[in-house]
């Protein structure tokens, strides 16, 4: 006898004794009995010590919660604000309903850039977002999110679930009532949209351009004007002209914003976010709340979106980059290896000051570029390898 059938076996036998005199039916009984057969085998596939054992018997959830998850994204954004209503509803689903969520898009319940303060102060429980928007608070925040020239989307994903980083992440976050977690990923982004040609590193000079975190750093240190600008308000600064350029997401997100409509040139590589991680953070105080099989709930919900969202991005990407090219005539330029290769060496400027902002930062940042460094190695033998013969054999 398995141990989940000990356990539903001793609840039915509890049950049965303990209701005998109300006369509950035994169709009743055993459907009892399923139930927590199913949360015994429940926590005891998901709640194991470092050994693959159970950590404890069945989690029992007391509580039904009724949860507020704010975010960065405008309502219904593609991509970045569904997969938000995914992951809520994906929470739902795999807690039977015991977790409703309920989703507002920035600036329905605070501002966007607000989130993690309405989080971290129990305004609202969890938001959905990029991290390098709270580098206001700490700058290692970015390195759970984008640095300019740092990691794809695979690499930023195997540090922190396999190279220390969830725990740094852990440190970081709780000094602000938090707890986050990978939930999402929009890959290697666009370099961006530009009103004219950027033929070499003095273009940039006086150069106007919507762009966070450190790339944003990078860009004030080769002579443009970084400005940040939550998603929803770029069209307007850039119709205006209160902006010469703009960096968003990619194709996909590039096009749904119809930037195309007001300039053409579209240059790539985005070196500033090469795989964009995107966060679920949660109050801590709710986290610490949680039962163990509650927590499973939210971490499963939360992968499986980090995974979700990353193929739907390349997916749609392709697609839509062909859109803006054969349907709305932009024009795709590569940055020259000028330009990549002074915008490589400021970075790594930027990148290494941010690591050095304290003790805590320091960590990140030595785990982080040995991280980095270790998939730069590996990369180059499996996947870059690969990927060069693929096109020698394409012609």
């Amino acid at each position: 006898m398995t141990r989940t059938d000990k356990v539903m076996n001793k609840t039915a036998e509890k049950n049965q004794s303990a209701n005998k005199e109300s006369g509950l039916s035994r169709r009743r009984l055993l459907r009892g009995a399923t139930a927590a057969g199913a949360a015994g085998l429940l926590a005891a596939c998901d709640s194991s010590d470092s050994t693959g054992q159970p950590a404890g018997g069945p989690a029992i959830v007391s509580k039904k919660r009724n949860l507020k998850m704010v975010t960065t994204w405008p309502k219904n954004f593609p991509g970045l604000g569904t997969g938000a209503e995914r992951l809520a509803r994906r929470i739902e689903a795999v807690s039977d309903g015991n977790i409703s969520v309920r989703v507002y898009a920035g600036g329905e319940l605070v501002g966007p850039l607000e989130a993690f303060d309405a989080v971290s102060q129990g305004k609202a429980d969890m938001y959905h977002g990029g991290e390098y928007y709270w580098q206001g608070k700490s700058p290692a925040f970015n390195f759970f999110c984008a640095v300019p020239m740092g990691m794809t989307a695979p690499e930023i994903t195997s540090w922190i679930r396999f190279g220390g980083g969830q725990e740094l992440w852990d440190e970081l976050s709780g000094q602000f009532n938090v707890k986050a977690f990978l939930a999402g990923n929009s890959g290697t982004q666009m370099g961006g949209w530009f009103a004219k040609e950027m033929n070499s590193i003095e273009d940039f000079q006086g150069l106007r351009i919507r762009m966070p975190g450190l790339g944003g750093e990078v860009m004030q240190r080769i002579g443009a004007t970084p400005v940040t600008k939550a998603g929803g308000e770029i069209f307007q600064a850039l119709s205006q002209g209160n902006i010469d350029a703009t960096e968003w997401v990619g194709p996909w997100n590039d096009l749904a914003f119809g930037f195309y409509s007001i300039v053409k040139n579209y240059y790539y590589p985005g070196i500033h976010e090469p795989g964009t991680a995107l966060a679920l953070g949660l109050n801590l105080d709710i986290w610490n709340d949680m039962s163990a099989t509650e927590k499973t709930w939210v971490e499963a919900a939360s992968a499986a979106e980090n995974d979700i969202m990353l193929a739907e991005f390349n997916a749609n990407n392709a697609r839509a980059l062909e859109t803006l090219i054969n349907e709305h005539d932009v024009v795709l330029r590569k940055f020259n290896d000028d330009i990549l290769a002074e915008l490589g060496r400021v970075s790594a400027e930027v990148v290494a000051e941010a690591g050095n902002h304290d003790e805590l930062a320091s960590r990140i940042y030595q785990s982080f570029s040995a991280a980095r460094a270790g998939s730069m190695r590996w990369g180059d033998i499996a996947e870059k390898a690969f990927m060069d013969a693929r096109n020698l054999s394409e012609g």
